[in-house]
């Protein structure tokens, strides 16, 4: 049973499947990392280009956790493995912003490290804007990482190898800006995980036997002091090995990103309506914030007290011009935009709407978000 795997026995057993069982993403033993992925930017897809590819092939993500304006940021990434989005995020914060990658395992740790002066070479940085660092997510202080010293943490498929998810959300908000987000993929479960499937070794190394059920993750933020999370994407995951199926039963699962922002402790922010100035490298035309929200530039648009807060106090804050409540148009029938708005918060139902929308083949582009794919 779960109950006796302590912590220290989990992470030894992820060291090892990370370290020695799995050489290159070809070793999974599901598709939990290969699910489908959005199509990606032209200027991202150019910087995973730029990205070795030995490191690109010792991938294990389930998401693309590459959010926008990340110019001169600080960004620390959770369970940086061999450093794939380290060094994309490299390019895309600059010389004057830094990444630091923080990961329990010595060898993604080594392949990681291996490869920064080829990496900083090839970007033509005079001196290195990457750290490597070998510690658990869970315990970052004692890593050296100081209090509100990151204005974004990012994490790819990695929290639901953690047995304690709080205590990594709580070190995340700790380490986080005012202002600041955790921008992170992971794999979520449509109940909670019964002890069964947390025991079983293959399933926990796979990212499924440790995933979350998807409403803890609002209860859990929001206790820290996270702003309620917002959901961007998600994929519904079949496992496709009938062994495990056997195993999981009627456990479905689902990989999701999700943006969880810390706030300053201001006034209650208002509805009103914002428009996006437009310009944000990638997205100089349209922005799309999460599933619930996209601004085009120059359109007004309606939105809630928690989104006009999150705008006004995050580093998109220079990115809109905001709109007072009174100024609002009715919707027909006199009822607001907003209340017309039905907000979408349940994985699961995006993933199965999301499905429905795409084509039988992904287009050029697209694919899988990770895994057996490299630069994806």
């Amino acid at each position: 049973m779960a109950a006796s795997r302590d912590a220290d026995e989990i992470h030894k057993d992820v060291q090892n499947y990370y370290g020695n069982v799995l050489k290159t993403s070809a070793d999974l033993q599901t598709n939990a990392c290969v699910t489908r992925a959005k199509p990606v930017p032209s200027y991202i897809r150019e910087s995973l280009q730029n990205v070795h590819e030995d490191v690109s092939s010792r991938y294990y993500g389930c998401g693309l956790t590459v959010p926008e304006r990340l110019e001169n940021c600080r960004i620390l990434d959770l369970g940086s493995g061999s450093g794939r989005d380290c060094y994309v995020l490299s390019q895309l914060v600059g010389e004057k912003g830094h990444v630091t990658g923080i990961d329990m395992t010595k060898v993604q740790v080594e392949v990681a490290k291996t490869y920064l002066e080829h990496h900083m070479e090839k970007f033509g940085f005079q001196a290195p804007n990457v750290t490597f660092l070998h510690g658990r997510i869970e315990k970052l202080a004692e890593a050296g990482i100081q209090s509100e010293s990151y204005d974004i943490v990012i994490s790819n498929c990695v929290i639901n190898l953690v047995p304690d998810k709080q205590q990594v959300l709580q070190e995340v908000y700790r380490v986080l800006k005012h202002g600041g987000e955790l921008y992170f993929s992971d794999v979520y479960a449509s109940l909670e995980v019964p002890e069964d499937i947390k025991s079983h070794k293959v399933l926990w190394g796979e990212c499924l036997g440790g995933a979350l059920y998807w409403k803890d993750l609002a209860i859990i933020a929001q206790k820290i002091g996270f702003c309620p999370p917002r959901l961007v994407t998600a994929d519904i995951i079949t496992v496709e090995n009938k062994e495990l199926e056997g195993v999981l039963g009627d456990c479905r699962f689902v990989s999701a990103t999700f943006r969880l922002f810390k706030l300053p402790k201001t006034e209650p922010a208002e509805r009103c309506r914002v428009v996006y100035n437009g310009g944000i490298k990638g997205h100089e035309k349209e922005l799309i914030f999460d599933a619930n929200f996209t601004f085009k530039e120059g359109e007004a648009v309606a939105v809630d007290e928690e989104t006009a807060a999150v705008l006004k106090n995050s580093r998109f804050a220079l990115d809109f011009l905001f709109i007072p409540v009174d100024a609002l148009l009715p919707a027909p029938q006199g009822r607001s935009e907003l209340e017309t708005k039905v907000l979408i918060r349940d994985p699961f139902k995006l993933a199965e709407d999301s499905d429905k929308m795409k084509p039988r083949h992904a287009p050029e582009g697209t694919g899988g978000c990770c895994g057996k794919r490299k630069n994806c």
